[in-house]
């Protein structure tokens, strides 16, 4: 008689911080849905959900490499025209002193996987507070607890100066800096880069810069720099890709690139490329997009701004007029963090909204913030109706709730 195992295989206690509040109240909008009522998502970043398109040229690239039979397996940094396009990239943004570019599945894999090559057991790694909740996704997988600096609300959410050399350690590797930064759609100053790349240099930091978001600047006046241009002597990592500037999110193709001195970073670069071998390499056919992206016709960033800077107006505007709530406009990307004065947790708050009004965003605990504050995060992406609708449900709420 086969023996029948009863004890349950259990998940690795590592796991056990790890949270994505982006998706945690799906299950209850699905819920909502099933009982026949219509839910305004304002939770997920993805543009084609919404009235956004793929510029064709990029998807015709794709085509065109996948009947031309590019459809086994790429090289593990990537195919040589895409690297060879990335590198121009990187060098339009002033980013000089290169010496390693690689293409993988996503941003998401390049975190994942230039954070495993840099950090030991014991070592931490500075992260902003608010921030994506990736980062401290693989931190728990690798079993380091995150050293969070915080961003400043009062200063447009620029980050806390003084609030980051305090959190340095001897066992502290690095800094992420998220810029434009999601949740909170802020982007850092000139000003605030060179002096993070001091603290970097002063304390022999390793910068993770993440601009995926960087050609989403909503404003003409505004421009947005990278910290790699301004400090070629510090070792940075520049990630980035195609999935929301070009409107690709599924095809998940991202990148990174990794400048400062050669001597400094060359044993790190070995460990990140011994990493990407191991999985064997990033989407092949995707690839061909990133030529045709980079270096081809820009225009539909055009209309892009134009839409999300609208919605960031009237997303502001709704906001700072709706009871116990308040909002400090975002510069770049399509978010907001909203804060709010209740007397209840923001993620009560969420799910109460998402029961009562339909209306779904994300709880600001699930990003991180300050003690004593509460915000929540809306992704402004869909048109001027839909979130018109969303936020007069969501004065109603707040009214009746908590008090006009």
């Amino acid at each position: 008689m086969p023996v029948t195992q009863a004890r349950e295989i259990a998940a690795a206690s590592r796991l056990d911080n790890v949270r994505y509040a982006i998706r945690d109240l799906n299950s209850v909008a699905e819920a909502v849905t099933r009982q026949g009522h219509k839910v305004l998502p304002l939770n997920l970043g993805d543009p084609l959900s919404f009235d956004f398109e793929t510029p064709a040229h990029i998807i015709e690239a794709v085509y065109k490499a996948m009947r031309d039979g590019k459809n086994g397996y790429a090289p593990s940094p990537g195919i040589p025209e895409a690297l060879e396009a990335i590198r121009g990239e990187a060098a339009r943004k002033g980013i000089t002193n290169i010496q390693d570019v690689f293409v993988t599945s996503g941003a998401s894999e390049a975190v994942d996987a230039c954070l495993t090559a840099l950090l030991n057991p014991g070592d931490d790694l500075l992260t902003p507070c608010p921030d994506y909740p990736l980062y401290s996704a693989v931190l728990s997988k690798l079993g380091i607890k995150p050293n969070l600096y915080f961003l400043n609300e009062e200063d447009g959410w620029q980050p806390e100066l003084d609030n980051m050399r305090r959190r340095i350690t001897p066992r502290t590797r690095g800094i992420v800096l998220i810029n434009p930064n999601n949740p909170t759609g802020s982007v850092c100053s000139r000003s605030m880069l060179e002096q993070i790349a001091d603290i970097a240099r002063e304390h022999n930091l390793i910068i993770f810069a993440d601009e995926i978001y960087d050609k989403l600047i909503l404003d003409e006046r505004d421009q947005h720099v990278s910290i790699a241009a301004i400090a070629p002597d510090v070792p940075v990592v520049t990630l980035g890709g195609m999935s929301k500037n070009y409107l690709v999110p599924g095809w998940r193709i991202g990148w990174g690139v990794v400048s400062g001195d050669a001597a400094v970073v060359k044993p790190y670069i070995d460990g990140v490329q011994r990493l990407l071998r191991a999985r064997l390499c990033a989407n092949h056919p995707e690839q061909y997009a990133i030529k045709a992206a980079l270096e081809g016709p820009q225009d539909h960033l055009i209309e892009v701004r134009r839409k999300l800077a609208a919605r960031r107006d009237l997303t502001v505007k709704s906001c700072n007029s709706t009871p116990h709530m308040s909002c400090v406009p975002p510069r770049g990307a399509f978010y907001a963090f909203p804060r709010i004065e209740i007397p209840e947790g923001d993620d009560v708050f969420v799910k109460e909204l998402l029961l009562q009004k339909y209306v779904l965003v994300v709880h600001g605990s699930g990003f991180g913030q300050k003690p004593g504050t509460q915000h929540f995060r809306i992704v402004f992406l869909p048109d001027e109706a839909t979130l018109t609708r969303a936020y007069a449900s969501m004065r109603d709420f707040m009214a009746n709730r908590y008090g006009a």
